[in-house]
């Protein structure tokens, strides 16, 4: 498999944390928060991603309800899915992370080629873990925030390993945890079945403030496409993941 192949500006909105939930669910209709104003703004912020997948949705689809009727234990069933052969699906998720820096250097942070990044030297981004197989604990970026005033922005992605674009056969979800304040999640809960790469959040600087964005632009290509969406500039080439043992 392939290396594969101006953030926004505009009046921002805020949104507090729930009491009962302590969590922000950033939304189409609510797509920021401002980690300054939660005092968020020191310390390493983690970024989780994680992932089950789909089972039959009940009524989802036109005839599935008589189906379960007649086998009720197809729900509990994968769906098959077409790719270059028939085969349950086995979706390889992985995160990542565009980030340019206040000195003009940019570069990526992600598995394929092994640029995991540092947590104390620039970028200031550290990839811990690559979690093929969608385990509870997903795979997760750590963000150096003690130096956020050398990070210009950050673009945190997710794409698709294998060849077998299923997104919708998903349910992804990225949750942000500052050092301080709620958790912040990010639902990948638009159906995309043909993308293979999406483009999750941003961090950036808004008027003094460190602001985090909901993106959730999916794309059919991969890391050089949302290069190409967001005016990163990068050369890509063809890189691989190593076999673990």
């Amino acid at each position: 498999m392939g290396f594969f192949d101006g953030l926004r500006g505009g009046a921002a909105q805020f949104q507090s944390g729930s009491a009962s939930s302590n969590a922000i669910a950033l939304t189409k209709r609510s797509p920021t928060v401002s980690l300054s104003k939660q005092g968020a703004v020191s310390g390493n912020l983690r970024v989780n991603l994680s992932w089950r997948m789909r089972t039959s949705d009940i009524g989802g689809r036109s005839g599935q309800s008589g189906q379960l009727l007649r086998h009720p234990f197809k729900l509990f069933k994968p769906e098959i899915v077409q790719a270059h052969t028939q085969g349950m699906v086995n979706v390889d998720l992985d995160i990542g992370c565009l980030y340019e820096l206040t000195d003009g250097t940019r570069g990526v942070v992600q598995p394929l080629g092994n640029f995991l990044g540092d947590i104390n030297n620039p970028p200031y981004v550290k990839l811990s873990g690559d979690d093929r197989f969608g385990a509870p604990s997903g795979e997760t970026l750590f963000v150096n925030l003690d130096h956020a005033d050398k990070i210009k922005r950050l673009l945190v992605f997710v794409y698709i390993y294998d060849q077998t674009p299923a997104f919708d056969r998903t349910h992804a979800l990225v949750t942000l945890y500052p050092v301080t304040g709620p958790r912040i999640e990010i639902a990948l809960d638009e159906r995309a079945p043909e993308a293979r790469s999406c483009a999750v959040l941003s961090l950036e600087s808004v008027k003094g403030e460190l602001v985090v964005r909901r993106e959730v632009k999916f794309v059919y290509g991969f890391q050089a496409e949302l290069d190409r969406l967001y005016g990163w500039g990068l050369q890509w080439g063809r890189g691989y993941k190593t076999t673990k043992a």
